[in-house]
């Protein structure tokens, strides 16, 4: 592929977006700096938005029609107070871009630049997603649910992560899942106070709490198959206010990590039953609430093959995972309507980790993300 002309653009986008991070659905300068930013290339048609601050971009090939590819960028940002001491740093008090979503939305628009130019080339349609509120609160759901995928569904699908710890512009990916399910948990126990010297004239749902947590840490030993992986963390433990008072309530929350859906399922229901047993033996009551708020991650095997044939015809430096990660990302809401492949960016061995204050991946890794991006959506469109 010919060298990116225009990559200066695109070095300056990212920059602009550095400086206006917005956290998950109120990405609203983002918004109108990427629309603005598109306006500007012709062959395109941008979409109103199916949320409030999604963008979705269509590119039509002119031999006619043909398969459906969509590609994916988040922009969100995280609350934090940035320390990177760049000459482009937050504009934004208390935001920061702490996971690279300007980069990954830099790259798109320079994607949509390569793919817009050579429209004239290919048969399909290739749909690019600005997806808000990726960070927590998993807004792929919602936009996925309002039809941002378009109908009929795509062929296939991608998107990337820029990430430390590999070097700039390394392409790592693996088949099967790359990420976890995400589900928390928050469970409330309502027993009844008293003073602490009498105990037995309270039912105490510090104790009923306490021996709910205990239990709930044999959840992955005997209930997850030990071929398969799972991780249930409490996290937060809050009761009582002084010592000699025996509480009115407690309350615990804390997250649920899998590697496949159907163990978060056995994970979730072992939560509600042990609480609510433990609850029983306690004489307490118990409110448990769990949500869902990742899939797992799964890459399907044609995606994967064709992605690195195409990173190897590029020249691109291509690493095959052997681990899964136990973080999580909601491109599987994507992935669990349409085949598809997530992959990670090098943004350098020795980058601070993603969410630090310091993170800042650097401008080069973008290069090899928009020709890998481009590559892949040709290759799908059979070009």
């Amino acid at each position: 592929m010919e060298q990116l002309s225009f990559f200066d653009d695109i070095v300056e986008v990212r920059r602009c977006l550095h400086q206006i991070p917005e956290i998950a659905g109120k990405e609203f300068k983002t918004c109108a700096f990427i629309r603005e930013t598109l306006s500007r290339i012709e062959g395109i048609e941008v979409l109103p938005p199916f949320l409030e601050t999604d963008t979705v971009v269509l590119i039509r090939g002119e031999k006619g029609p043909g398969p459906h590819v969509l590609l994916r960028a988040d922009i969100d940002a995280l609350p934090g107070t940035e320390e990177t001491g760049c000459d482009f740093v937050s504009k934004h008090p208390g935001m920061m871009h702490a996971c690279g979503h300007d980069m990954h939305a830099a790259i798109l628009i320079g994607v949509i630049r390569n793919l817009a130019a050579k429209r004239s080339e290919f048969a399909g349609t290739v749909r690019c997603v600005f997806q808000p509120g990726e960070e927590n609160v998993a807004m792929a759901k919602s936009l996925v649910e309002a039809g941002a995928m378009g109908d009929p569904l795509p062929d296939v699908c991608a998107a990337l992560h820029v990430m430390p710890g590999a070097k700039v512009g390394v392409v790592s990916v693996k088949e099967g899942a790359m990420m976890a399910a995400s589900n928390h948990f928050k469970v409330v126990v309502h027993g009844q106070g008293g003073h602490g010297s009498l105990p037995c004239a309270s039912r105490s749902p510090l104790i009923a709490a306490a021996s709910m947590v205990m239990e709930l840490q044999n959840v992955v030993p005997n209930r997850v198959d030990p071929r398969r992986s799972g991780v249930l963390s409490i996290c937060r433990f809050e009761s009582g206010f002084i010592d000699n008072v025996i509480p009115e309530t407690a309350e615990f929350s804390g997250t649920m990590r899998s590697l496949d859906n159907e163990t978060a399922k056995v994970m979730e229901d072992a939560v509600h039953e042990i609480c609510h047993a433990a609850a029983v033996i306690h004489r307490v009551r118990c409110d448990v609430d769990t949500r869902q708020c990742y899939l797992a991650t799964c890459n399907a095997a044609e995606p994967v093959e064709r992605l690195c044939k195409v990173v190897k015809e590029l020249g691109v430096p291509l690493h095959i995972l052997s681990d899964s990660a136990m973080s999580s990302e909601d491109f599987s809401f994507y992935l669990a309507k349409a085949p598809g492949v997530f992959f990670r960016l090098g943004a350098g061995e020795d980058a601070p980790s993603l969410h630090n204050p310091k993170y800042l991946p650097p401008d080069e890794a973008m290069v090899n993300g928009i020709k890998v991006m481009t590559a892949f959506a040709l290759e799908s469109l059979g070009r």
